[in-house]
């Protein structure tokens, strides 16, 4: 069996070759999830920014809201920005429909619309201090259950956040240059495997 783990980029919409292009430098393999049988073997998923009602649009298809639902129950899958949305318990402003995996409510853009978007830096609890952070359109995350554990935050609001083997930022990693987050994302994945 292979050490190198095998994630999944949703390829929908959003920036999913970013994502990728970040895996690739970290030593994973990343491969683009375009319909319900390409979540097959696996190690993890990320599920990228975009817009999650068109999300939600593509993955009526085919049977896949219902097999990515059955994937992120099972394996460690991370959201950023409109796939933290996807990932939530709860979603306002206004409620939709989500996988309901992760123990957060997410309000849906919260800081204002793409024009308000900004790059900013914070304090982060992983290691090699602030973290860079690009909002477009960003949401809040609003209420984190007892399980949550927060790894940055914006103001009083967590914006990186992990629940077991289910992590989420409402910004776009990818789009920066830090590789924290990914191989954070990476590490889960590997103790995943290694369970």
């Amino acid at each position: 069996m292979s050490s190198t783990p095998t994630i999944g980029v949703l390829a929908l919409q959003g920036a999913y070759e970013a994502h990728a292009a970040m895996l690739r430098q970290l030593g994973a393999k990343g491969v683009l999830v375009r319909q319900p049988e390409d979540l097959a073997n696996l190690d993890g998923l990320i599920i990228p920014g975009g817009e999650s009602t068109t999300f939600l649009k593509h993955l009526e298809r085919a049977g896949f809201f219902d097999a990515l639902s059955t994937f992120v129950q099972q394996k460690p899958t991370f959201g950023t920005c409109a796939g933290a949305i996807l990932l939530a318990k709860d979603v306002t402003n206004p409620p939709q429909r989500s996988l309901g995996a992760m123990d957060i409510t997410v309000e849906r853009n919260f800081y204002g619309r793409q024009n308000d978007s900004a790059i900013l830096s914070a304090p982060t609890t992983l290691p090699g201090g602030p973290l860079e952070m690009v909002y477009i359109r960003a949401p809040r995350i609003a209420h984190i259950g007892p399980t949550v554990e927060t790894f940055a935050s914006r103001g009083d609001d967590p914006t990186l956040v992990r629940e077991g083997h289910l992590l989420a930022a409402t910004f776009h990693p990818e789009l920066g240059h830090d590789l924290r987050i990914h191989q954070l994302f990476l590490d889960m994945v590997t103790k995943s495997k290694t369970a």
